[in-house]
């Protein structure tokens, strides 16, 4: 589970990367544009991987401290 919402983290970064720097929404400009459901979904997915991401530091510091 948490390699795919690295995964979603790594599309959800690259595809604010792209509207920053070329204006572009990969994820609209493939699924029919922002307000596409798709696109929302996929966009919700994203936002909710990024919040799953969180606990990612909790386990790194669990992996720190036993080392």
């Amino acid at each position: 589970m948490d390699k795919f919402i690295l995964t979603l983290v790594i599309i959800g970064a690259i595809n604010w990367g792209c509207i920053g720097i070329f204006g572009l929404d990969i994820v609209g400009a493939l699924f029919g544009g922002q307000g596409a459901f798709i696109s929302r979904v996929i966009f919700a997915l994203v936002g909710l991987a990024g919040l799953w991401a969180l606990t990612f530091y909790t386990k790194l510091r669990n992996n720190s401290s036993g080392s």
